[in-house]
């Protein structure tokens, strides 16, 4: 299954714009709220020059990159923890997901009406937020008065902590929680305790501005490595465009990389995901796995049977095989490493398992 990632906001903000953009699918993006009734998913690819200069190397038939999914949720309003707007709908589809992506509006068009009528990119991440904070609070109430877990007594002290918390608007992505306390409440799947990046949707007269600038004008304290500036009437243009038209287009800007083309590749790393590559005649591939995996974890990817009768791996940088212009010639040059059980698998390491039977 592909890392899925729900893209949510308040109605009107972009979101069923940049999904558009984005997948290349045609949903509705109309002008009023609750456009996007059911979620629209698109499953995309993402971008790695690695895989495309290694296929030429091998002449590879075809080439297979890691995906994300992106689903487009109805637009969240003030209250919908109790029903209001698509409410409840909307929590349980983003409690499927992996991660949260939010939809922050920056950009003013008198034309396209705000649910809230203002623009306050602050204002509307502080009603999601809210209204994500009292939908655990209230599973975690349920969960308190119903005691009929065997495992109650080591469960409730951990919920009485992070309600504590809820209660004073601490997501539980920001609590201090042990990694024991982190695994108990795992089942849970929490809304507030998912990862989370930051789109703002901004004006072409923005799309220059550094995210710092961006982040310092919404009055927001965010990690910049978690925030993307995206243009969602840009993205849109550029789906029109051929690929070198495109890119023509965004040097006018000044831009080397699409607001989407950063949103794949930032959704793909927000759970420490990495890719090992594998190349040959057939197929060169990335395949996803969670950094600091072991080879033996790593080979299960592949096959289930890899892991179970693992016995070693060759591994090399890509950019090392690259150099030497093929696995032989790198063989040859003693480039290729033979790894045990033990050893972590590295971002861009291009592998052959080997196992017994």
């Amino acid at each position: 299954m592909p890392l899925s990632i729900a893209i949510v906001g308040l109605p009107n903000v972009g979101k069923s714009t940049i999904f558009n953009a984005l997948t290349r699918q045609k949903v509705d993006a109309q002008n009023y709220p609750f456009c996007t009734i059911d979620p629209n998913v698109g499953c995309v690819k993402v971008p790695d020059e690695r895989l495309d200069k290694l296929a030429q190397m091998s002449k590879s038939e075809k080439i297979i990159y890691s995906t994300v999914e992106f689903i487009d949720i109805a637009g969240l309003v003030r209250g919908a923890h109790k029903g209001e707007g698509l409410g409840n709908k909307f929590l349980t589809n983003i409690r499927e997901c992996n991660a949260i992506c939010h939809i922050l509006r920056h950009f003013i068009n008198e034309n396209i009406i705000h649910v809230e009528n203002r623009i306050n990119a602050k204002d509307d991440l502080e009603i999601i937020n809210l209204e994500l904070i009292m939908a655990d609070l209230e599973q975690i109430n349920k969960k308190l008065e119903a005691r009929k877990d065997t495992d109650f007594v080591q469960l409730k002290p951990v919920l009485e902590k992070i309600k504590k918390d809820l209660d004073n608007n601490v997501l539980i992505k920001d609590q201090k929680l042990s990694d024991e306390e982190t695994q108990i409440i795992t089942q849970f799947n929490f809304l507030s305790a998912k990862p989370c990046l930051y789109i703002f949707n901004v004006a072409e007269t923005d799309i220059t501005k550094t995210k710092e600038q961006i982040i310092k004008e919404s009055g927001l304290i965010l990690e910049p490595e978690k925030v993307i500036l995206v243009c969602g009437k840009m993205e849109e243009e550029l789906t029109q465009l051929s690929e070198q038209e495109a890119v023509d287009y965004l040097i006018n800007f000044n831009v080397k990389q699409s607001g989407l083309e950063q949103m794949i590749i930032a959704g793909y790393s927000l759970l420490n995901y990495i890719s090992m590559l594998t190349t040959g005649p057939k197929e060169t591939r990335a395949w996803t796995i969670t950094l600091g995996s072991k080879a033996p974890q790593a080979a299960g990817k592949i096959h289930t049977d890899f892991e179970k009768g693992f016995a070693r791996v060759e591994a090399i940088d890509w950019q090392e095989l690259l150099n030497c212009g093929g696995w032989a010639q790198a063989k040859e040059k003693g480039k290729v490493r033979i790894e045990g059980k033990e050893y972590i698998i590295k971002n861009g390491d291009v592998v052959i398992f080997h196992f017994s039977s």
